[in-house]
């Protein structure tokens, strides 16, 4: 059945994989990432491995992502190749899954795919959950040579040069971080700041706009609907997202660049932790 997205490709929809979960092809790796790192050990689909979003891919002492040489160790142990299909999904709508994706893209691991509905529609369906940890061959996975900073990304003095032209620049986050009255969402106290706002010029587009009460993607024509006609987002031009962290941001940016297939979407995984920090930076409220 097709879904209208521009990238269909791109998801996975669960009723499939349940149905071809012990007959998967080899080069198929199915990838839990939550929020809640403690989840996957609860239970977790049958044969799925676990990609922690602190530990395995964020470097622990300075702000950025793991090296390119780590990223290949990490493909490496749980038998990922370059060319291993990796169906990433996780807890809170896919939130987390999405981040795993982006930070796998940036790296230039290109085929992957997001299994729609996560675990809560995996868990409400009734299907197989296991404790047991899969096991798989070590693989080689070639250091990348280049990290797609300039292709997915955006840092803070481009989101700067960026104001300056006037582009769209989409706040994922809730209304009341997006208004200023919140400096941090309650169960993020880690990751407030000491000022509270929104980047100039900003609109706010909450993430979870872009699902279901059942953690699914909305149709194509909500979809369009959201961001294209109310948001004035133009597929043909760049768009900057961003939030707390890069995490939600990185949902939204998955929506826009594989279901919507505009041609130029950029994270600001800054975001507002960094944003909100940073001497002299213009905020509106």
């Amino acid at each position: 059945m097709s879904t209208g997205y521009v990238f269909e490709d791109k998801i996975v929809e669960i009723e499939w994989l349940a149905q071809n979960l012990n007959s998967l092809a080899p080069d198929i790796r199915i990838i839990e990432s939550n929020e809640d790192v403690l989840l996957y050990d609860t239970g977790h689909i049958p044969g799925a491995v676990h990609i922690d979003w602190r530990k395995d891919l964020q470097d622990p002492i300075i702000r950025d992502y793991i090296s390119a040489e780590k990223f290949a160790e990490l493909c490496s142990r749980n038998g990922i190749t370059p060319n291993t299909t990796c169906i990433f999904y996780g807890d809170k709508s896919n939130w987390w899954a999405c981040y795993a994706l982006w930070a796998f893209e940036l790296f230039g691991h290109k085929n992957s795919k997001i299994l729609n509905g996560g675990r809560d529609k995996w868990i409400k369906l009734g299907l197989p959950l296991t404790k047991e940890k899969p096991s798989f061959e070590k693989t080689h996975y070639p250091v990348p040579s280049k990290r797609m900073d300039e292709e997915i990304r955006i840092f803070y003095n481009g989101v700067l040069d960026y104001l300056k032209t006037k582009g769209p620049l989409i706040d994922v986050r809730s209304p009341g971080e997006y208004s200023g009255e919140l400096l941090h969402m309650p169960e993020y106290p880690q990751e407030g700041v000491l000022r509270g706002g929104h980047i100039p010029g900003a609109k706010s587009v909450p993430w979870k706009t872009a699902v279901k009460e059942d953690g699914t993607f909305k149709s194509i024509a909500e979809l369009r609907d959201i961001y294209e006609k109310q948001a004035g987002l133009d597929p043909e031009k760049e768009t900057v997202v961003y939030c707390r962290i890069g995490e939600r941001s990185s949902h939204t940016w998955f929506v826009l660049k594989y279901l919507l297939g505009h041609k130029n979407v950029k994270n600001y995984d800054g975001s507002w932790t960094e944003w909100g920090n940073k001497v002299g930076a213009p905020i509106e409220r």
